[in-house]
């Protein structure tokens, strides 16, 4: 199951987003030992969770727990590329109605499967994109998980060279919104039907 919480739905799902957040904080302060903003003690939230953000969650049906979720911005809007992150872009970082940033990409920790919540993920975005006129994610990714990113199938780009903070190697790279690769990821799950349904979309906006 996919939801997306937008503005008009973030306190109805707010539960939903309380688990998100929680899962965020052990997967990138416990595990990953990232240095960014905790609050309470066991909840990963930073500046760009603000009313601008769109996220894509997948939620078990029966129990509608989170299972894994990634965080939508305009880059119309200040976003980690453009107020964080500039230097890794050759030239202005990406500023357009039609290009959308994407981060916190993260799976529940305990989750069976994260392989497939990610491929679902991948699908979702796909199909947000489309449905909103986004030509191009941009995203911030670590250089170890480069290859991870490819091998989803994803048709990237670098939008600069590597640069090393923090003793790590990160980039920016650019992200291809496609039909192609929306038909990609459905084969890969066997779906006949999207994902993301239409009344979710009204529901969040």
């Amino acid at each position: 199951m996919i939801r997306i919480v937008g503005a008009k739905n973030r306190e109805a799902l707010a539960p939903e987003l309380q688990s998100m957040h929680r899962h965020r904080k052990q997967v990138f302060v416990d595990f990953l030992k990232w240095d960014i903003p905790v609050i309470d003690g066991q909840y990963e939230i930073d500046q760009f969770d603000n009313d601008d953000a769109v996220y894509l969650m997948v939620s078990d049906p029966q129990t509608r727990a989170h299972l894994g979720s990634v965080r939508l911005l305009p880059t119309q809007c200040p976003h980690l590329m453009s107020e964080i992150f500039p230097f890794l872009c050759d030239g202005a970082p990406p500023n357009s109605e039609d290009v959308w940033e994407i981060t916190r990409l993260c799976t529940a920790p305990k989750v069976a499967d994260p392989s497939t919540v990610r491929r679902h993920l991948c699908t979702a975005l796909m199909e947000y994109g489309l449905l909103h006129g986004i030509r191009r994610y941009v995203s911030v990714t670590h250089m170890a998980f480069l290859a991870q990113v490819l091998a989803v199938g994803w048709n990237c780009e670098p939008l600069g060279l590597p640069q090393m903070v923090n003793g790590e190697e990160i980039g920016a790279i650019a992200i291809e919104v496609s039909a192609e690769s929306l038909s990609h990821f459905r084969k890969s799950l066997g779906l006949k039907r999207p994902l993301i349904a239409l009344s979710d979309q009204a529901q969040a906006a």
